[in-house]
């Protein structure tokens, strides 16, 4: 990238390519669901359910892109640089953390970690609403702007430590952080509803990281269980 690209880019991309993503995207798919079934000995997903791919092929990944992609890198399952030392996540992560949400379409969704804004709207495909915070400014309001551009009414974004949570909101029956934490801030815990799921990365910038499902019990009891290894960049925690 440039060093123009290396700063979040001041203007929405075009997100109305025609007909040129389709073939990119129907191959993510495969690819997608193939990895599904290659990963389900960890995570107990040996498929990505019908709604969860409805949902990947709605949102336009190419229009979160700092810079106009090719249709070939949007629909890459690979991350992205966005600026800011973030990334657009993987697809296959995205589509990951949205199954094992288990999300109702009465969900009330927190996000930690909003970065270019493409999980958020995965997720506001089938929650009632999406409560999003990011701690970097330009990141939150880059995505501000695609998400009205696209007309995500029901997504919230906040400018903020995301480690604190967004308590004004709480409680969340999903909770998803899209960076690793050394351990769980207690405030995300706290904010999670009795029979709510947590999605989080677990481990340190150049340690293992496991992606790990919390579950709080009806009497609030919080249970940890990893599943797969992956790599993300480090939440920046004040509030463990």
């Amino acid at each position: 990238m440039n060093n123009a690209a290396n700063q979040t880019a001041k203007s929405v991309p075009d997100i109305n390519p025609g007909e040129e993503n389709k073939v990119e995207l129907d191959r993510l798919i495969q690819i997608l669901q193939r990895e599904a079934a290659e990963t389900a000995g960890w995570t107990g997903r040996k498929r990505f359910s019908d709604p969860v791919i409805d949902a990947i092929r709605r949102v336009p990944r190419h229009a979160f892109f700092p810079e106009r992609p090719s249709m070939f890198e949007a629909y890459a399952n690979r991350p992205y640089p966005i600026g800011f030392g973030q990334t657009i996540s993987q697809p296959y992560i995205v589509a990951l953390m949205t199954e094992l949400a288990d999300l109702t379409p009465t969900a009330r969704v927190l996000e930690v970690g909003t970065g270019s804004g493409y999980q958020a709207a995965v997720l506001a495909e089938l929650a009632q609403d999406v409560f999003t915070i990011e701690r970097i400014e330009e990141l939150a309001q880059h995505a501000k702007r695609v998400f009205k551009t696209l007309g995500y009414a029901n997504i919230h974004v906040a400018h903020d430590d995301g480690s604190k949570g967004w308590a004004e909101h709480a409680p969340y029956d999903v909770i998803v952080v899209t960076a690793a934490a050394q351990k769980i801030p207690k405030a995300l815990i706290d904010q999670l509803a009795p029979g709510g799921r947590m999605i989080i990365p677990i481990g340190g910038q150049w340690d293992p990281q496991s992606l790990t499902l919390g579950i709080k019990d009806q009497a609030g009891k919080f249970t940890k269980v990893p599943l797969l290894p992956v790599a993300f960049v480090p939440l920046v925690c004040t509030n463990a």
